[in-house]
């Protein structure tokens, strides 16, 4: 069975940074296109960031471009999103996601992604 933990979120002031880890398990991974989402109180599920399997491609929203930051070891099965420059408008839970193996292009599409953690609460005080 497919999990992915996701960790690492937390209260931090606005300008602060914070780091974020999804744990993925009973995955090829290395064959794993990897996205992070983000889902406020009362809205939709937003795209945030997407790496391709070996790293060398990355995509992310125009709302977090220059402040965050994704990246993936495939060694230790993990992606990590390094965020800077939290805003308020940061506050969301966080969640990791993972493409079907057979799909190799990286999408910032929820419908693309198979695969879901449970989250990690990130809250960025003013």
């Amino acid at each position: 069975q497919v999990q992915l933990v996701e960790s690492g979120g937390g209260l931090v002031q606005a300008g602060g940074s914070l780091r974020l880890s999804c744990a993925a398990s009973a995955l090829p991974f290395s064959r794993n296109v990897m996205g992070w989402f983000r889902q406020a109180p009362g809205k939709e599920r937003e795209f945030v960031a997407c790496i391709s399997r070996t790293g060398d491609s990355t995509n992310y929203a125009d709302s977090v471009k220059g402040r965050f930051t994704i990246a993936r070891d495939n060694a230790e099965k993990t992606v990590y999103l390094q965020m800077n420059s939290l805003k308020p408008e940061d506050t969301a839970v966080y969640l990791c996601a993972a493409r079907r193996s057979f799909y190799v292009s990286i999408d910032s599409l929820l419908e693309a992604y198979a695969y879901w953690g449970q989250g990690t609460q990130v809250t960025v005080s003013s």
